[in-house]
């Protein structure tokens, strides 16, 4: 079941979800809006022949910090990692979705190739997959709307929810734009 905006309004006042800063407009009748933050992992392609997902690659990027009134222009083809302003956190027992905006997707920006679902438990700021599949470049400025979430209600509190130790989660408590942390997987 999917939360309305009156469901969304009373898990967000009864602690149950949190989003840091709210600002209550950005409540839709079935999510809420997220922001961009104002920094980007940059991919640094002239660094290395090719990605190989069993390396730790934290070189391959680098952070960029955009002024709070700057912006950020995204080339047709380019891939960076960017990230919410707002730390999101869900209980054990809900699940969210994050969408891009529909008018940015009209103009060609897509906001997450694979990672837009959240897991119960979750807690830190979102790290968005930003591509621009148009033939023009994109600007970005910080604190635009960039996205959407919405929130599902599971049948039963998770057994080992995002963050517990069983689940060897990577990102619990992430901040800004995270690289890839796959390479764990191998045992790295």
């Amino acid at each position: 079941m999917i939360l309305s905006d009156r469901s969304i309004r009373e898990a967000l006042a009864a602690g149950r979800i949190e989003i840091d800063p709210l600002d209550d407009s950005h409540i839709q009748p079935s999510s809420v809006d997220l922001t961009i933050d104002r920094f980007f992992q940059v991919f640094r392609n002239h660094t290395m022949p090719l990605i190989d997902v069993k390396q730790n690659l934290e070189e391959l990027t680098e952070l960029v910090d955009i002024p709070a009134d700057g912006v950020f222009i995204l080339h047709p083809g380019e891939f960076v990692l960017g990230a919410t302003a707002e730390r999101v956190r869900l209980p054990d027992d809900m699940v969210a979705r994050l969408e891009g905006k529909s008018s940015l997707g009209r103009l060609g920006l897509l906001i997450h190739s694979t990672a837009g679902f959240v897991d119960a438990g979750w807690d830190g700021y979102l790290t968005l997959e930003l591509s621009n599949i148009a033939t023009l470049p994109i600007t970005l400025y910080p604190g635009m709307k960039i996205g959407q979430i919405s929130f599902f209600e599971m049948t039963t509190p998770a057994d080992s929810p995002y963050g517990s130790a069983k689940v060897g989660s990577k990102y619990q408590g992430q901040r800004g734009p995270t690289p890839s942390r796959y390479w764990e997987n191998f045992g790295g």
